[in-house]
């Protein structure tokens, strides 16, 4: 049988960083994103499961304009899944999902009313301004389009809120040119900076939760904070991505996991998602170190148990 403690094991747990300690509690963003399935009632009430079953700090959708987005060959296209689909092309399906930016609205005075954020994603130009007209606390960019500099430029001239940007699907020197960019603006520390890797659902194996470390290492003094957006199953791989520093984490958000649609599996279902609220706040309270060498819970236990105490 072949030992457990190989060298290559060893060279692992040699080369792991020294755990930062967070320090500060976690922020959660339920990612409702199209899983609302074009319905408003169940986006509001997916709102309100969210706030007061699972704890959210935020919840967040998606804005498309589709015709802006994709070309007209993608938009006339079949579904790639056609089980998920809820259109004749790619494009009738999108739009099915999409909500205009008065629903946003509504959903914005829904997620206030039950005292959490309202924050959406933008794919296009069209959707970051009719988003930044309701001014809300951050706009999010998907790792799809992550290098739309008209995006960018737009919200650092129009917009004072936090800009949270995934890094999926991108390469170590776009990520310098992103934010060299929002750094020439003096625009930096609005930064979010997700680590990221986009499959749905993503194998652990792909998660690849030291890159938590080296975005840290390379941009925490520039931006506002790093975060985590998991597309994996279950939240084990959550817990880990806060011993590595991240402070902001976003799941994908369902009622039902076999519902039909693109992001359900890879979501989170409510039970889900309060156990990950839970767990994350609880174990960001745990990474101190003590206080003291004795702490006050230990004192009447070293007094009765310790066989033998120096001096």
């Amino acid at each position: 049988m072949k030992p457990w403690f190989t060298k290559s094991r060893l060279h692992f747990f040699i080369s792991l960083p020294k755990i930062t300690i967070v320090n500060t509690q976690p922020y959660i963003i339920a990612e409702i994103g199209c899983n609302h399935m074009g319905n408003m009632d169940l986006a509001h009430e997916m709102i309100k499961i969210a706030s007061s079953f699972c704890k959210v700090d935020a919840v967040k959708f998606q804005k498309r304009t589709n015709k802006e987005l994709l070309s007209e060959a993608e938009y006339n296209a079949p579904h790639p899944n056609p089980a998920n689909s809820y259109g004749d092309t790619y494009g009738a399906h999108r739009e099915f999902l999409e909500l205009n930016v008065d629903q946003n609205r509504q959903l914005k005075q829904w997620a206030e009313a039950e005292g959490i954020t309202y924050s959406t994603s933008v794919w296009d130009l069209t959707a970051a301004k009719e988003i930044v007209s309701l001014n809300p606390k951050f706009i999010k960019i998907p790792s799809a389009c992550n290098m739309d500099f008209d995006i960018y430029n737009y919200l650092i001239e129009n917009y004072k809120g936090e800009i949270h940007i995934s890094l999926g699907m991108t390469k170590q020197t776009e990520e310098d040119n992103i934010i060299d960019h929002f750094k020439k603006a003096n625009r930096s520390t609005d930064i979010v900076l997700y680590a990221c890797t986009s499959g749905y659902p993503v194998p652990f194996e792909d998660i690849c939760l030291m890159e938590i470390e080296r975005i840290k290492g390379k941009f925490a003094n520039d931006v506002k904070a790093i975060g985590f957006s998991g597309h994996h199953l279950g939240i084990a791989a959550d817990i880990g991505a806060l011993a590595l520093g991240a402070t902001v984490f976003e799941r994908h958000f369902t009622l039902d996991r076999t519902a039909k649609g693109t992001d359900h599996a890879a979501s989170l279902e409510p039970d889900g998602m309060r156990r990950l609220c839970r767990d994350l706040r609880n174990v960001a309270k745990a990474l101190t170190y003590k206080s003291e060498d004795i702490l006050d819970i230990e004192k009447v236990q070293r007094k009765k148990l310790k066989r033998k105490i120096e001096g």
